[in-house]
């Protein structure tokens, strides 16, 4: 699936900062700003601080639950990120932006996250905001597949959890015939 710049990009933008386990400085956010095309962007510790704890109200909107809480907490968020969209002609195409000029990265920041998920929210589908599926993993993901039905974060959490599948499946299975040798033995 395609997205635009400011919604699928945002949004996966969105899940890396959720998947984000500990606070980062503003050194630590720089290659997942960069990695999402959010370029001249210097935060102080203070704002990496301001993004760190928008991390943690975004992590709310990911993984199954019903459209109606889902959207208001996307809702929610658009209202705290307090943004003024306008149309940028600085590259010589109008594009959308979605926070003010002048304003600083950790404000961008969580306009473009916002905007990014209800863009998911309103043009692909709610369950694309998903949640790894493998017990142990649960990080958070857009899902951009063709038919929308990706339920893992990642191929390897897929195949790993597959294989504990199918480990159980034997070792059950090993445990069955091995009881039905007993009763087989017992009525002779």
């Amino acid at each position: 699936m395609q997205f635009n710049p400011y919604g699928g990009e945002a949004a996966r933008l969105a899940a890396d900062l959720v998947n984000c386990t500990t606070a980062l400085d503003p050194r630590g956010l720089e290659p997942i700003l960069a990695a999402h095309g959010v370029v001249h962007r210097s935060l102080t510790p203070a704002q990496a601080d301001e993004v760190w704890e928008w991390s943690r109200r975004l992590a709310d909107c990911f993984g199954d639950q019903p459209l109606d809480e889902r959207c208001e907490k996307i809702n929610v968020l658009l209202a705290d990120a307090a943004s003024t969209p306008r149309i940028s002609l600085h590259d010589g195409t109008p594009h959308m932006h979605y926070s003010a000029p002048g304003s600083d990265p950790a404000s961008h920041i969580k306009a473009v996250t916002a905007t990014g998920l209800s863009y998911v929210v309103c043009s692909a589908s709610p369950s694309r905001l998903g949640r790894c599926a493998r017990a142990g993993c649960r990080l958070a993901f857009v899902d951009t597949s063709r038919n929308g039905r990706r339920t893992y974060c990642s191929v390897r959490c897929a195949n790993n959890d597959a294989v504990a599948r199918h480990r159980a499946n034997g070792t059950a299975e090993a445990k069955g015939s091995g009881s039905r040798r007993e009763i087989s033995r017992a009525r002779r």
